[in-house]
């Protein structure tokens, strides 16, 4: 039935909300791989919940692309193609050079402060899934100091599958992982304060290249014998 002036009235959505929040937690932290079925009979058992609030939730982690669903499989955890990575790596290049250029141009020394403080918070990171999370917030606030609302919008519009591309990175490799992480975000963020828009946008590009050769040069290697 529709309310004044024709509109329909919204649903409350509450519950598949924080369903939601839950199960993009879950695979956040590894308890979820790419390619885990996501059953929602399991699901709502887990959580307490029935499976409308479930599938509603997997429907909204499907368009941000953390989940696929396929007739024959059902929901699955999003295993990203060559061509996934690909795509994320240069969109977000492209997001992130404007990023960089607008926090050194405008960036308040409050907003400098928040991006060490998440750098130092990496350096107390105990384990890899702990590290990634770091590794979000950190360009989180770094598009936060970039005071372009716009392109804030379209890196949350990226950010969970980032997330994913982190995660299936160290699966493939995480040698050295928690030493070589940190290390690189303090040299980012002593680029951003020092207002060294070549030298940052530089560091940038190499973080975001060793990332992505590392996830499709592991892949394309032939298997040992």
């Amino acid at each position: 039935m529709s309310g004044p002036g024709g509109v329909v009235p919204a649903r409350r959505r509450g519950l598949a909300d924080e369903v939601a929040d839950r199960v993009r937690d879950a695979i956040f932290g590894g308890a979820y791989p790419p390619g885990a079925q996501l059953r929602e009979v399991e699901l709502s058992a887990a959580l307490g919940v029935s499976r409308g609030p479930v599938r509603e939730a997997l429907l909204r982690l499907e368009r941000e692309g953390l989940v696929r669903s396929e007739w024959h499989r059902g929901a699955t955890v999003t295993t990203l193609s060559d061509e996934d990575v690909a795509e994320l790596d240069s969109l977000r290049a492209a997001l992130e050079q404007l990023a960089v250029r607008l926090v050194i141009a405008t960036a308040t020394d409050a907003e400098l402060t928040a991006i060490d403080q998440v750098v130092e918070r990496m350096e107390r990171a105990r384990d890899e899934h702990e590290m990634v999370g770091c590794d979000i917030d950190f360009h989180d606030a770094v598009y936060a100091a970039s005071g372009h609302r716009r392109l804030n919008e379209a890196w949350q519009a990226i950010r969970s599958q980032v997330y994913l591309f982190l995660l299936t990175r160290i699966g493939v490799e995480s040698e050295g992982y928690l030493t070589c992480v940190p290390a690189e975000h303090r040299q980012l963020s002593d680029a951003l304060r020092a207002r060294d828009r070549d030298t940052a946008l530089d560091l940038f590009a190499a973080h975001r290249g060793e990332a992505f050769d590392v996830l499709i040069g592991r892949r394309r290697q032939p298997a040992k014998p």
